[in-house]
This record gives C-alpha cells, structure tokens and sequence, in this order.
C-alpha cells in the first residue's frame, strides 16, 4: 500500500505542474521532475548503497533540491531518513548518529570542516558527498544518481512503518528520536490542507530549515500534497523573502515571532507588494500583539499557530476572521484531531481553566526511537500525546498557551532545554554547580542565563565559560549571561528553585533589554 509518498502520488496527478522554484539557482522543477529526482534517489539507496526498509541514512545538508530527493525518497523505500541540525557541533552529531545506527550520510559540501571532525568520532558504511567530497574514498551523489538505471518499483510500506526520525532536544539533557511513520506523514499533509483550506494555487516561500520538523511540515508537505508550488530558500535573509514574495506571488508564508519581527525591521516591509498574499503564520513561541498589529496595518492577517515535532506540528487552525476576533489564541484543533486539557490529578477542566494540553490523531508520532520509557510518559495506552505544555479553553472551543510545564524555553522558534546546558557547564573544571533559565529578550523571544558557583580556588570569567560550550554546543543553546553566585538555591530535596533565579534576575535587570552578556545572536 501507499501512504507516505505524498510526492509520487501527485506527480500522478498533475505532472506538469511547478513544485520547486530554487530561489538561490532559480532553478523550477515540475512535480514530474522533482518525483524522478526522488525514485532515482531511492534506487540509489537500495542498489548501489544495499539499504533496506528499515535502515537508517542520515542527511546534514542546508536547504536545497537534493535535500528533497532524500526525503522523498524515503517515502518510496522504506529506508528511515535522519536529518541532522547544521548548527550541532560534531559533539552532538556524533551522538545522533550513534543512537540512531545509521549507516550512511548525505554531507553538504558548506558543512565540510565539522564533516571532517565528525569522520574521527564515528565510524559509518558510507558517507555521500553532495559537494565536494572531504575524503577521496566519499561517494559523490551525482554519480551515486547517475548510475543508477533500473528504478525498479515502489516499496510497499505499511502506515506504521518509520519514515524519518527527528531528534529534539529532551529535558534529560540527551536528544531524542521520534519516530515518525508513513501514517503521519500522510496524515498531517491532509489534515493541513483541509483545515487550513490550502489550494493549488497556494504558493509559499520556505526558509526554515529543511531537518526540523516545521520546514518540512507546515507547508512543504500539504502543498505538495494540494498541488500548490515552494520557493525554496537556501536560508533567512529578510530582503530575499521580501523579494520572493512580489516575485512569485506568494499567498501563504510560515515563521516564528523572531522572523516576523526581523521581517518587520526590513526596509522592504513599507513598501513590499502584499497584494498576493492570504494570510501569514506563526509558530514556535508565543506571538507578540504588537506584530499581529503591525501586520495588519500593512492590510495582511498574521496567525498564531500551534504544534509539536511529536504530534505533526500542525495541530490547531483558525479562520482569517477568528484570527482577529480571537487574537492571542491557536485556534480550534484541526480535523481528526482530538484535544484535551487535564488537570494533575488527570480530570478535564472547564472552559477558561488552566490544564495541561493532550492530543490525539492520526498525525501523532509512535514514540521515540530506543525510548520506551519515553513513549510511555508521552503517549498513553488510549494514545494520547501528553505535551508539558498549559493551555486554557474559551465557551467557544478555541484554545490559548498559558505556558509551559517543562522549563525549556523557545530562543527564535527553537527549542532549549536547560537540563542539556547544564550538563556540559558542569564538565568544566571551575565551575561547581549550574543552573539555566530562559529569560525575555526583544529579538530572539527568550535567551539563556546560566547562574554558577565556582569551584572553590578557581575563577572562570563568563567568556571562558562561553569559549568552552561553544566547542559543545550548537550556538544558540551557548547562554548570553552568566551570573556569578556563591550558591543555587535548592528545595530539601536538591532540586534547583529556578522560580527563585528568575525572581533574582527580573529584580536586578531590566528583562525587556538584553541579556548581560547578550552580544551573539542565537
């Protein structure tokens, strides 16, 4: 049976229609072209590479075509694609691979130098180059597609076979896979376009990167499922999109407050052509009024949305008119999509209480890979997803995020979860405890403060601390302030009262400047 290969079934349908407009080569791929691309790509897999279903071949690439063929290759060969974040140091990568057990990797020629450190950590079948290679004995993907000649027929897959696995960061401090099967990645392509009455005509610029869950779901998937058409962004640049926009005549765009509000910044925003455009979408955090405001001043709606890499990040639609009727809210959940809001004893709250947020729905994932214990805590025997996230109901069935019971915090739409921060503060050999908080800054929405006690002799200043985890870290999840204390305060039984350092901190700083320290972007 079919059910992830969304992109074969409509090159079925409308072969001849654009898919892919690249904007940095303006290259325009037809859905014909792009779903050869795609089988090519399979077959390469399967013949020259001997993967099988179930294998696993990992991706560190940019946003580009052949990050697309891989992808949809593996809706037509069961083979489960990694993708791999390209801000991760070779630390972290190195990890993902391991706990993954993949066999290969697609390597993007601008990733090179963290490639080559990466080669000395772990040890793999084969490493594809999609550029030029870093060692002499590395495939090149070109010819890797070249010669491959017999296509051969689609896999047949079932709904809850693996199609990719997508790491996000655990509260535990280690990232984890979550398994994503055909079934969802079906599923949350119907569910979007329905709910979010996309069309064939929809057009839509993506720059969010491609190995997080957001570039490929949100309109990637449902566009290509309608029939619509993606310009394709190697990655942000606030004058290009703007350009993108009038040039192709985009009618639906995705970004977290962060892009939006940089958006805004841009001189093009006064002056750009919005005539095209239908509405705007954000996700990732909490969206500020002041944006909703100014968007609408320049005549377009902009809509909060709400998802999880875990449940097919789309979960909650809104009608253009409810968007400005129920400002501050994500909406109502999409179709077959069921929500609940409990409190800690596990009973249902009333409309305008307070609960922790469960979903459930075809588009929910089957856990996480080597997890059990958890997919246990996440998914229950009755399947819902229980995400750590708040959320209240109004008498009208819309809900709003009240907060979020885990401590992560989102810095530009991604996730951070300070137990991972810690962990590597604590291998330093000053310091002797560490704890890290997100704080309120203007541009990023939230940053990282990290409160440490150093050891006893020593005196690590915040620029050697932040020197150490820029080697561990990917940047974004490096702290811009460190605070200098002589103890945490701790409950009687040891746990960090983190209440307490944001009390601290919002008394000695002005929280709606930048974080001491604050220099770097994320």
């Amino acid at each position: 049976m079919l059910h992830g290969d969304v992109l074969g079934e409509r090159a079925r349908l409308t072969p001849e229609k654009t898919a892919l407009v690249v904007v940095p080569t303006g290259e325009r791929f037809t859905y014909r072209e792009l779903d050869r691309r795609a089988t090519v790509c399979a077959a390469a897999w399967r013949d020259r590479l001997g993967l099988a279903t179930g294998d696993r071949i990992g991706i560190l690439a940019h946003n580009r075509v052949e990050f697309l063929d891989c992808f949809f290759a593996a809706g037509k060969s069961g083979v489960i694609l990694v993708p791999l974040g390209t801000r991760l140091t070779a630390r972290e990568l190195a990890f993902i691979v391991c706990d993954s057990g993949m066999r290969a990797l697609v390597y993007d020629g601008a990733l090179a130098p963290v490639v080559r450190e990466l080669r000395q950590l772990v040890e793999l079948d084969r490493w594809i180059a999609l550029d030029d290679p870093v060692d002499p004995s590395d495939l090149r993907y070109a010819d890797l597609l070249s010669r491959t000649t017999d296509h051969g027929p689609r896999t047949t897959v079932s709904p809850e076979d693996t199609y990719c696995i997508l790491y996000t960061s655990g509260t535990t401090g280690r990232p984890k896979g979550v398994l994503l099967p055909h079934r969802m990645i079906a599923w949350n392509a119907y569910n979007t376009v329905m709910s979010w009455q996309l069309r064939d005509d929809d057009v839509s610029p993506v720059f969010t990167p491609l190995y997080h869950a957001g570039g490929l779901s949100v309109f990637l998937l449902p566009l290509f499922a309608i029939g619509g058409t993606v310009a394709l962004h190697a990655g942000f640049d606030a004058a290009e999109v703007w350009r993108t926009i009038e040039r192709e005549r985009c009618t639906v765009v995705l970004g977290v407050p962060t892009i939006f509000k940089l958006l805004l910044e841009d001189p093009a925003f006064a002056t750009a052509d919005l005539s095209s455009v239908r509405w705007l979408i954000s996700g990732g955090a909490p969206l500020p009024v002041y944006l909703v405001e100014a968007y609408r001043a320049r005549g377009v709606v902009l809509k909060q949305g709400y998802g999880l890499t875990e449940v097919g990040v789309n979960c909650f639609a809104m009608t253009v008119e409810d968007a400005a009727r129920k400002q501050g809210s994500i909406g109502t959940p999409m179709m077959f999509t069921e929500a609940r809001l409990l409190d800690d004893r596990g009973s249902e709250v009333p409309a305008g209480e307070v609960g922790e947020l469960l979903l459930r729905g075809p588009h929910v994932c089957a856990g996480y890979w080597n997890a059990p214990e958890a997919t246990a805590a996440a998914l229950d025997r009755e399947g819902w997803f229980h995400t750590g996230d708040l959320a209240r109901r109004d008498a009208d069935g819309f809900f709003t995020i009240a907060g979020r019971r885990k401590d992560m915090f989102i810095s530009g739409g991604v996730n951070v979860y300070p137990a991972e921060i810690e962990g590597e503060l604590l291998l330093h050999p000053g310091v002797k405890d560490a704890a890290v908080i997100g704080v309120a800054e203007p541009t990023w929405g939230e940053v990282g403060v990290a409160f440490v006690v150093a050891r006893a002799g020593a005196s690590p200043s915040a620029a050697e601390l932040r020197e150490f985890l820029a080697g561990r870290l990917a940047k974004f999840k490096v702290p811009k302030g460190f605070v200098f204390v002589d103890e945490l305060p701790r409950t009687a039984y040891g746990k960090v009262v983190k209440a307490e350092l944001q009390a601290r901190f919002a008394r000695e700083h002005d929280t709606g400047l930048r974080a001491p320290g604050s220099e770097e972007t994320p």
